[in-house]
């Protein structure tokens, strides 16, 4: 089933419980719910994830864990999911975020050469902030639905693919045993 598909792949409960970053949550974090795989918690962890991982800022597995938590999704699945914006994607994700909120208000992007200072940062976000954080916003809104929306098919798809296995299980045991009925 979908369930076990995805078991295989997230961290379990003691790792995410004792995360540095997590401990602020305390108690909160005990609630089974967030740790549930079902069809309905899942989807919004994509969500969460999908769309924290496009907020540009610092700690993005806390807020992901806050709204996991406020949305009753599930708390690994929406934390890791964070971590498609790592040091090594994160200068091409933005800079395709900042393309696409200069399209978006028809302003001409300009290349940038990144760097990770602070006075890079500082002198960068006043001209680029506007395109950025739009292309952020949007970016972020619609990889969190196009991620609600296939993870439901792909639940979907899992749940017929093991119905019609059992199906056609049960079918071979029955004729197993009426052809040992027959002799």
């Amino acid at each position: 089933m979908a369930r076990r598909f995805l078991k295989r792949y997230l961290p379990d409960y003691q790792t995410i419980r004792e995360h540095k970053c997590l401990r602020c949550f305390g108690s909160l974090l005990h609630a089974p719910n967030l740790w549930h795989l079902n069809r309905r918690s899942v989807p919004r962890a994509f969500s969460i994830g999908l769309f924290m991982a496009w907020v540009p800022v610092p700690f993005q597995m806390v807020l992901a864990a806050g709204m996991a938590i406020a949305l009753q999704a599930n708390l690994p699945i929406a934390v890791c999911l964070v971590w498609i914006t790592n040091p090594l994607t994160m200068p091409v994700l933005f800079y395709f975020a900042y393309k696409v909120g200069g399209w978006l208000l028809g302003l001409e992007v300009v290349p940038v050469a990144f760097e990770l200072t602070f006075e890079w940062l500082g002198g960068q976000m006043q001209t680029i902030w506007q395109p950025f954080l739009l292309g952020c916003l949007v970016l972020g809104i619609v990889s969190a639905l196009l991620g609600n929306i296939l993870i439901r098919l792909f639940w979907v798809f899992r749940v017929r693919k093991d119905w019609q296995l059992r199906r056609t299980s049960r079918k071979r045991r029955c004729r197993r045993t009426t052809d040992t009925d027959k002799h």
